[in-house]
């Protein structure tokens, strides 16, 4: 019997590596699969070299978009039918990107909106552990609000120190996926759920690594889970259950 031509998906990773990898992991365990064959075909373009996200939002550093776009003409020419970037800070230049990428591209924060809106109870107030570039952006902000989602974030303080957890000599970035990482984003996300949340919202593509759902009191909702999805049924696969 023959078998459902599937699409192929581009990865543009690298931002980080590990997160790439963990994303990845979610294309698999998102497909319905009895065999090899039942995959989707990924094509994963890991370029760690891209300039820092949130260097180039709050401080002028250099742009990462020319280097985005040299991947996604790198997916393109290697094959890829559609494009997912697993990087949250990323999408603040998805508009300029999606003007000038070769392949369609998955926008993983609107995917997360719609999974949000889906939950019941619909989460109204929602925590958001990101990096400070997303924060300060407001792309999550600004696209939630006008859907009726209210999101809220860390103190001053308290979001140092996600960067820290994140971006330190000992953080998520630096391969410390427990310990004292873990320990600073649990202690942040019982300051969100206190003031009101009721989600958490993982707007940084590291905080996977370290939380999981059933080690909050909320829902956690994640991007690269709901993106994998997403990207899976593009593709035309079978979702799991």
């Amino acid at each position: 019997m023959s078998r459902k031509k599937l699409k192929t998906i581009g990865v543009l990773g690298g931002m980080g590596p590990e997160a790439s990898a963990y994303f990845f992991g979610q294309l698999i365990r998102a497909t319905a699969a009895a065999s090899d064959q039942d995959h989707v075909p990924v094509i994963l373009y890991s370029l760690p070299q891209i300039p820092d996200r949130t260097t180039a939002i709050l401080h002028g550093g250099p742009s990462p978009v020319p280097s985005l776009l040299r991947g996604l003409h790198a997916l393109r020419r290697a094959g890829a039918d559609f494009a997912v970037m697993s990087c949250i800070s990323a999408h603040y230049f998805y508009p300029r990107l999606a003007a000038k990428s070769p392949l369609p591209l998955l926008n993983l924060l609107e995917e997360t909106l719609a999974a949000a809106k889906n939950l019941k109870p619909v989460p109204e107030t929602i925590g958001l552990i990101a990096t400070t570039g997303t924060v300060r952006s407001r792309i999550v902000a600004n696209l939630f609000k006008p859907a009726g989602l209210e999101v809220i974030v860390p103190s001053a303080r308290s979001q140092e120190r996600v960067m820290a957890a994140i971006y330190g000599k000992n953080g998520i970035k630096a391969g410390f996926t427990d310990g004292r990482p873990r320990e600073i984003l649990l202690e942040v996300v019982g300051e969100l759920v206190h003031r009101g949340a009721r989600a958490i919202l993982a707007g940084c593509t590291e905080v996977p690594l370290v939380l999981r759902t059933e080690d909050l009191p909320v829902p956690l909702v994640e991007p690269m889970a709901i993106g994998a999805r997403a990207a899976v049924k593009r593709a035309g696969a079978r979702l799991r259950r």
